[in-house]
């Protein structure tokens, strides 16, 4: 009998994959993405995508037998003068190196990616007739191909802005936040701006690009109040895990397609906020 299973890929090889896909030119500079730690040489037959690399993450790496944590948002994103085993960040890298699990980190280069973070949010929303909501600049490496900041889409049918809170938090992952609309209720929306995690920057985009609605993570109490007051589009704020968690299942799908490897999906919420208490008192307050 000829044996024809194919080797298991190495770490080296998915991060220049990962890198070819994500590459780290098109982060912002601020940014820190790429391989974090873990031996390149190491096979790899299982791989966890993550929005958060955090303690919890990890263990459902290691309890999974994962080689490889994909993670979106970077674990050392400021500098840091220590890795000892007595501090946070310290004790997840220790972790992660002595159960020989390597961590690689697409986090802006995913976000302007097409396909990205924010395509894959707007899939779960049913969007069609996709374009960026900001365009990558001209002259800059992630130029062209429909790569930017989110994106602008058509919504299947025409529905009420309350319906639409409705139909994002009946399919986006459940969070203790769910969604919250500002804006006239009964607004009818027709073409939807979304952006996976925090938002606001592209408050002035979402009302350039003629959206009716716009929905992201993050949003503030008086960037949101400024917009709504100057005519822009309503507004739907959702969890940030809730919205960058889609694109796990996007690039997980991919892996599996590029290695044969195992690649699991942590639903696990690491979002911060854990209770939604909805006041009756109807009394106001001075």
């Amino acid at each position: 009998m000829t044996d024809t299973a194919v080797a298991a890929p190495t770490v080296r090889e998915v991060v220049a994959a990962l890198d070819a896909r994500y590459p780290r030119s098109w982060a912002e500079q601020w940014d820190r993405v790429g391989p974090v730690l873990g031996d390149f040489d190491l096979p790899v037959e299982t791989v966890l995508c993550v929005v958060d690399c955090v303690p919890e993450t990890v263990e459902e790496a290691v309890a999974a037998g994962a080689g490889l944590i994909v993670a979106h948002h970077p674990l050392l994103l400021k500098g840091v003068s220590s890795v000892a085993p007595d501090t946070y960040k310290g004790r997840i890298v220790h972790r992660l190196i002595k159960a020989d699990v390597a961590l690689y980190v697409a986090h802006t280069n995913a976000d302007v990616a097409s396909p990205g973070v924010s395509d894959a949010l707007a899939a779960r929303l049913d969007l069609v007739m996709l374009r960026p909501l900001v365009p990558a600049a001209a002259g800059s490496p992630a130029e062209g191909e429909g790569r930017g900041a989110g994106r602008v889409g058509e919504l299947a049918a025409p529905m009420r802005l309350a319906d639409l809170a409705t139909f994002a938090a009946g399919r986006l992952p459940a969070t203790a936040a769910g969604v919250r609309a500002a804006g006239d209720p009964d607004r009818l929306i027709r073409t939807l701006a979304v952006c996976g995690g925090a938002g606001d920057s592209f408050l002035r985009d979402a009302t350039a690009v003629g959206a009716d609605a716009y929905l992201c993570a993050d949003l503030r109490h008086h960037p949101a109040s400024e917009h709504l007051a100057a005519g822009g589009p309503a507004l739907l704020d959702v969890a940030h895990w809730a919205s960058e968690r889609p694109w796990l299942d996007e690039v997980a799908g991919w892996l599996r397609a590029q290695f044969g490897v195992t690649a699991l999906v942590s639903d696990l919420d690491t979002d911060p906020w854990t209770v939604h208490a909805v006041s009756s008192n109807k009394e106001n307050h001075l």
